[in-house]
């Protein structure tokens, strides 16, 4: 789930180099790893795109960059610190890894355990409304 901490990496990540592409995951990869995205793939490629710092976004589908990193000549590969020692290996590859700080406020976890608190408290004050009395 995009929110403020993924746009304050991304306008990181511009500062780092000539070139920011940006990987969205699709669906399937996100599956293979912890429960399915809320948002859809399209609807999160096509919020990416529409920000003024990538200058390519393409589908992410492996966890794996090796290939990627070879085939777009990446130098530098930014990733959220949750993700800290995964990607040292593109050390050796050459490439400059950053593991940006994850930092206070919005998290997707966080989002979504408030919309469901939220959800069940409202399910909480509907079932304690009395049901009207019909009136004839």
């Amino acid at each position: 789930m995009f929110h403020s901490n993924h746009l304050k990496m991304i306008e990181y990540a511009r500062g780092l180099g000539d070139t920011l592409i940006v990987g969205v995951s699709t669906d399937e990869l996100v599956m293979s790893y912890k429960s399915p995205p809320i948002i859809p793939f399209e609807e999160r490629i096509t919020i990416i795109k529409a920000l003024k710092y990538p200058d390519i976004v393409i589908p992410q589908r492996s966890l794996d960059h090796t290939e990627l990193v070879k085939k777009l000549n990446i130098d530098v590969f930014v990733v959220g610190d949750d993700w800290a020692g995964k990607y040292d290996y593109l050390k050796e590859l050459g490439v400059d890894v950053f593991y940006f700080p994850r930092g206070e406020g919005a998290s997707s976890t966080n989002i979504k355990k408030t919309i469901v608190q939220r959800y069940q408290e409202t399910i909480q004050r509907i079932d304690h409304q009395p049901n009207p009395e019909v009136v004839r």
